[in-house]
């Protein structure tokens, strides 16, 4: 299932699986505010991963780069991910390099349901011009680093279980798309193997 989904709403009903749903994708993809509505239209908690990291840690993740380095960072976000990947289902929104960490990426690929919100490297321009809390983006001119970023993260993104275009529209539109993605994959999965976890109803 690695293409692009249609916009329409789903309109059958279907249990999906337990997993959690976790998006993935660049800074500026969108993975929060689509995440934050699919999560309300599934009846599902929604969680950032970035902001359980801070949380977690007490400080922002600028600080914990500047800080700690990337390496510590990445260890802290494992710890994260396993902890929400492992509690009740939900849709979790992930920072752009986690998909990128291979125990990172391992871990989904076992407890959850990828999907990559893929953008192009217009749109990500836009959506991060003037926010200076990225801290990849510090290093230089901000689209340069962006992509090297897709030419480096687009080909893992790529091993998603689902890929859903993020573009220059509301993103009811793009939310809708997941929706039907979602729904699609439960119908191909057919009912979930253990019976007694609930799975939420993707139609909408």
């Amino acid at each position: 299932m690695k293409s692009s989904r249609s916009v329409s709403a789903p309109t059958s009903d279907c249990n999906a699986s337990a997993r959690s749903v976790v998006l993935v994708g660049l800074m500026g993809a969108g993975k929060s505010s689509v995440g934050r509505r699919v999560a309300a239209r599934l009846g599902l908690p929604f969680f950032d991963a970035d902001a359980e990291i801070e949380a977690a840690a007490g400080c922002s993740i600028s600080d914990l780069f500047a800080l700690y380095g990337e390496p510590a960072f990445r260890d802290g976000e494992r710890r994260v991910m396993a902890r929400l990947l492992n509690g009740p289902r939900a849709v979790i929104a992930t920072g752009g390099g986690a998909f990128i960490d291979p125990q990172t990426r391992t871990l989904i690929a076992e407890l959850g349901l990828s999907v990559w919100l893929r953008a192009d490297l217009d749109l990500l321009v836009k959506r991060t011009s003037g926010r200076d809390h990225r801290p990849l983006l510090r290093a230089g001119d901000p689209r340069q680093i962006l992509s090297e970023l897709i030419e480096k993260r687009y080909p893992i993104y790529a091993s998603a279980d689902l890929i859903i275009d993020s573009l220059d529209q509301p993103t009811d539109i793009t939310v809708v798309a997941v929706l039907r993605a979602l729904a699609e994959h439960a119908q191909e999965l057919g009912p979930p193997a253990d019976s007694g976890r609930i799975a939420g109803n993707f139609s909408q």
